[in-house]
């Protein structure tokens, strides 16, 4: 019988055409072919979905966490025009605000009240009002074809960033402060839970004469990120090796970190809400966490050994370097036994290592390690005529303690959501409340998943087989070997299995792995 060659291809993956976070990372955006979803960012819920089957978007920024978005049209088949902002009312189901320009929007920032378009050689600033927009000013920039332009949201916050004239400057413009957050709107009222609602604390403003430009590279700029405070800035460059945070006020610079020595091309980076900690990601699949303070608990970063001789060398022996990493698997829209006949590439297809990053705070139960349990009243003697039983304390069960985590939640284009921990000195201690459901086992070579601590936990509840350790014959020594050189050798093995946990409790940690934008019965 003649069997003809058949191609084996599984479910297809999902295009994400945009994914972007509010402010807080409490919920994200998702624009696919099928349309525009609305997810809470952690547990990863499905808050709100528009189907839009008459074109697509390129752009969908949430106002915070209420149920304004600003919508820019993008795509083969865009929804809008490209060089129209639309601001849409989600809970409505209506188009509130348009704004139209004369050439193609290529970025969006926003706060409560203000919005800032990026258009390729300037930067427009609105005031957003009930049914009103009024334009306050705008700025000449160099070429900005990635629509760099950043604001800081937190409460009494003033900074905007956008490109300077020059290549590799920034240019600071401080805007009126920005007010309280009021309480969520509908329909994300309902859904988010009550640490969202936290007011934003008060950032005081330095009136110190600000510095309004910094020259941040000398290569074209890829990513300007401010934390909500608008304390700090971060700027990244063309050659990729290199992120660099300044302070906005002063224009001093206070990190300079080492993404690596190859060239690569950042996609973005986030400062964590106490800016404490920054994350990186680029096109190389990697995500890198770096601290920006020094003594506080954890790893620190990295550093090379002949960095006390950097003044003297090459400052390049001065970087830092991150202390945690994770790669994000590669997937595969499909596996073809006959790569002739497998199905033609498709253009809009997403980039499997293109992600978007942001901080989210977890609940953590931290169980104390109880006492030893005391020894159990003795049964009476043979022969002992006594009866009475040794009257002796039981140890009480400790209750465990909640504590607030930082983690990392990576949203792939290709559909993957990943919850990811930061390895420290108490990460294996304690375990993540809210999520008490089984999370979707992570597809891997081998088929297999796994815990916590290597990958994931298996969603049939089977713990996976652990490694045994193999007993390696150690070499004898002869008589002739000095007790000092058997020393030396211990001392030796000591420091390499230091090493080895070093390097391991370097990775992050895969929490949980999902799927957003078609997984959910939408599509």
């Amino acid at each position: 019988m003649y069997l003809a060659r058949h191609s084996i291809t599984a479910t297809n993956l999902v295009n994400i055409f945009d994914a972007r976070f509010d402010a807080d990372c409490n919920i994200f955006t998702a624009s696919t072919a099928d349309g525009l979803g609305v997810y809470k960012t952690w547990p990863l819920q499905l808050i709100q979905k528009r189907d839009t089957e008459d074109g697509t978007l390129s752009i969908a920024l949430p106002l915070h966490s209420t149920s304004l978005m600003f919508l820019v049209g993008g795509g083969r088949n865009p929804l809008y025009s490209p060089n129209k902002v639309v601001l849409w009312d989600a809970d409505k189901a209506k188009e509130v605000v348009e704004l139209e320009f004369k050439e193609r929007v290529r970025g969006l920032a926003c706060r409560r009240g203000l919005l800032a378009v990026a258009l390729r050689r300037r930067a427009v600033v609105f005031k957003i009002e009930t049914n009103k927009v009024e334009r306050i000013d705008e700025w000449e920039t160099s070429e900005n074809l990635r629509g760099l332009i950043a604001m800081a949201t937190a409460a009494n916050s003033t900074l905007l960033a956008i490109p300077g004239r020059q290549v590799g400057h920034v240019q600071l413009i401080h805007l009126t402060p920005c007010p309280p957050p009021p309480p969520p709107s509908p329909p994300f009222n309902d859904k988010l839970n009550s640490n969202t609602r936290k007011s934003s604390f008060p950032i005081p403003h330095s009136t110190r004469n600000p510095v309004s430009i910094i020259v941040a590279h000398t290569s074209p700029l890829t990513t300007l990120t401010v934390p909500p405070s608008g304390r700090l800035l971060a700027t990244t460059s063309e050659k990729g090796t290199l992120i660099r945070i300044w302070d906005a006020v002063s224009g001093k610079l206070v990190r300079e970190l080492r993404r690596g020595t190859d060239r690569a091309e950042i996609y973005g980076v986030a400062f964590r809400k106490d800016e404490l900690e920054v994350c990186v990601w680029s096109d190389k699949g990697t995500i890198h966490v770096f601290k920006l303070t020094e003594g506080t608990e954890g790893a620190s970063n990295r550093q090379s050994t002949f960095s006390p001789l950097s003044n003297y060398i090459h400052k390049y022996f001065a970087s830092q370097w991150s202390y945690a990493q994770f790669r994000l698997p590669a997937s595969s829209t499909h596996i073809s036994l006959n790569s002739a006949s497998g199905p033609a590439a498709d253009p809009d297809a997403a980039e499997e290592e293109k992600c978007v990053v942001g901080w989210i705070e977890v609940p953590i139960e931290i169980r104390p390690t109880s006492p030893s349990p005391l020894a159990s009243p003795r049964s009476p003697r043979r022969g002992s005529t006594s009866s009475k039983p040794s009257s002796q304390p039981i140890a009480q069960p400790t209750e465990p303690q909640i504590r607030m985590e930082h983690q990392l939640v990576a949203l792939t284009f290709s559909g993957g959501w990943y919850r990811l921990s930061i390895p420290n000195s108490s990460s294996g201690t304690g375990q993540s409340i809210g999520s008490r459901h089984s999370p979707t086992p992570l597809p891997s070579a081998s088929g297999s998943n796994h815990e916590r601590g290597s990958s994931i936990a298996s969603s049939s509840g089977a713990k996976s087989p652990k490694a045994k350790a193999l007993s390696i014959p150690r070499r004898v020594s002869s008589p002739s070997t000095s007790a000092s050189d058997v020393e030396k050798r211990k001392d030796r093995d000591r420091e390499a299995d230091k090493d080895a946990e070093g390097k391991i409790s370097r990775k992050l940690i895969l929490e949980e792995f999902r799927r957003f934008g078609r997984w959910d019965g939408w599509g």
